[in-house]
């Protein structure tokens, strides 16, 4: 599994949203791109000091973003392709199947990115996150 959507460039899925929750997804289409926030459902319990998939040292959990967290969500920036009823076809997925959703949120660059950014111990990191897979450091 790609351990960002960067890293998934071209694979394909699909959110499906609950009937009740339909009316909500007016005007979303408008959008090439959606934030998602769901729940690592698969994740039991945290470490506050952790090893990421980018670095072999360990570094604070909210210094990463590493599932094995206080809170257990996690986010992703994915394409939008298409909506269907209540289907959301989606591209560049690092996400499990059958995770819990919690939210949808448009991504607008004029909101979401900044320029002038600092990236901590990733700097040395960079250019990895397409190339690296997950194992199974985070796992029960």
């Amino acid at each position: 599994m790609p351990i960002q959507p960067s890293g998934a460039v071209g694979i394909a899925g699909t959110v499906e949203v609950n009937p009740e929750f339909v009316e909500g997804l007016k005007d979303l289409d408008g959008f090439s791109h959606i934030i998602l926030l769901y729940h690592f459902h698969q994740i039991d319990g945290y470490k506050l000091i952790v090893t990421p998939f980018l670095d072999t040292r360990q570094h604070g959990v909210f210094s990463t973003r590493a599932p094995r967290r206080p809170n257990a969500i996690g986010i992703s920036i994915v394409e939008l392709i298409d909506i269907k009823e209540n289907v959301l076809e989606i591209k560049n997925v690092d996400i499990l199947d059958g995770t819990p959703l919690i939210d949808i949120k448009p991504y607008v660059p004029e909101f979401d990115q900044y320029s002038d950014v600092r990236t901590g111990w990733l700097e040395a990191a960079k250019g990895n996150v397409h190339t690296k897979r997950s194992d199974d450091r985070f796992e029960k």
